[in-house]
């Protein structure tokens, strides 16, 4: 199954120039944990800021949200994933980098969508009961044939 089948095209940016307190807003509006952090009009992703990167690196610290700019706070070196990429090539990159979301991209870097855990986990989950069902189904055809209702 392809990342780009899965992935939440629908994805929250924000400008590396924004403040914090704006992008923790943008997270409260668009009811996300984290924002794809871009600067050019070909949406290519240069971090991502998350709740966490804001709660650990301004929030705890004192920081006034306002007087600091997301480029502040970002995680930058962004892991992205191709929309052609498989789920298991982003399951192992998430792995490598220890982390749940990633930006789905084109060939030519630019941003599509959002993936994270939870959506694989759902499209896993939805592969493992085609499965089971068609296990079940097996067996009760195998059922039928020995009970001799089936040739």
């Amino acid at each position: 199954m392809r990342i780009g089948d899965i992935c939440t095209s629908d994805v929250a940016c924000i400008s590396p120039r924004a403040t914090v307190q704006e992008a923790a807003a943008a997270m409260q509006r668009c009811h996300v944990g984290a924002l794809v952090v871009i600067v050019d009009p070909e949406r290519r992703p240069i971090g991502v800021v998350t709740d966490r990167d804001i709660v650990l690196k301004v929030v705890a610290r004192g920081v006034n949200a306002q007087a600091m700019s997301v480029a502040n706070v970002m995680s930058t070196g962004v892991v992205t994933c191709k929309e052609t990429h498989e789920i298991f090539d982003a399951i192992e990159r998430m792995k490598e980098s220890g982390i749940r979301r990633l930006p789905v991209t084109r060939e030519d870097g630019r941003l599509v969508g959002v993936v994270a855990a939870d959506d694989i986990l759902r499209a896993v989950t939805s592969q493992l009961h085609g499965l089971s069902d068609a296990m079940l189904q097996e067996q009760v055809r195998e059922m039928r044939i020995a009970a001799g209702m089936d040739a």
